[in-house]
């Protein structure tokens, strides 16, 4: 039987990460509430929210903790070919919570979902106090993929992403590396690690050396600029890496 502490609602105090448990990996508390400077205050510390539909609210923090550097993800050699022919254009903050409902739809038939009604307002509340962010990927108009998460000094937690179309997270994810590199977000925390994340670039980290960045990143000055109007200008060639000698990277895998 897991025993584990129950939040006050009346603090933003969480346990020490050290006794989160080993089996489910991370688990660390529960109970509480959503509101938004509790859910600054666990992101600051390495900690998220994550449980389902009659469910108390679960408090997580995974070690290790799957992280990309947006300096320089992977970008397989066939996605670079796709990419060069891609006109699929980009977006921030276009529409928030579209994004965050798609991404609540089941992946597959008889799939439940994570994010819940009450998550769904939270972080809706979040974007609206400028905190939250949103990418979008769109075909003539259409919403076909894209990416939420939250952003705390320099540093991008992200929460969850979604395709309707071959490719399209994944182009999601890679205009976000680019678009927070350039503005000094050098970490995106991806949460939890997958195959997905991981032919993307996406690497682990023991949660003692996550934390510490995350506790330098986030207390650096927020970039004060538009979102929208920077992630609105990258284009999808955009995303294709170059070598120093100006040709593309063209890695054997892939």
């Amino acid at each position: 039987m897991i025993r584990l502490p129950q939040l006050d609602v009346d603090s933003l105090d969480f346990p020490p990460l050290e006794s989160a448990c080993r089996q489910p990996d991370g688990l660390l508390a529960f109970g509480g509430d959503l509101r938004p400077d509790r859910l600054l205050a666990a992101y600051a510390r390495g900690i998220f929210p994550w449980y389902s539909a009659g469910q108390p609210i679960l408090w997580w923090s995974p070690d290790p903790r799957m992280v990309l550097a947006t300096c320089k993800p992977h970008v397989p050699r066939r996605l670079q070919r796709w990419l060069k022919a891609c006109t699929w254009s980009i977006h921030a903050d276009d529409a928030f919570a579209e994004v965050v409902r798609a991404c609540a739809q089941p992946r597959h038939r008889g799939d439940g979902t994570w994010i819940t009604a009450e998550m769904f307002s939270a972080y809706c509340h979040l974007h609206e106090l400028g905190h939250a962010h949103s990418l979008e990927v769109r075909d003539r108009g259409e919403l076909v993929g894209g990416i939420y998460g939250v952003a705390i000094g320099r540093m991008f937690f992200g929460e969850s992403m979604f395709s309707r179309r071959d490719h399209a997270s994944k182009l999601a994810l890679l205009a976000l590396c680019r678009g927070l590199a350039t503005v000094g977000f050098p970490l995106l925390d991806a949460q939890v690690s997958s195959n997905h994340l991981r032919s993307l670039g996406g690497h682990e980290l023991p949660r003692n050396a996550f934390c510490a960045q995350v506790a330098d990143l986030a207390q650096r000055p927020p970039w004060r600029g538009n979102w929208a109007g920077h992630f609105n200008a990258i284009k999808p060639l955009d995303l294709i890496p170059v070598r120093n000698d100006g040709a593309s990277d063209s890695p054997a895998s892939g």
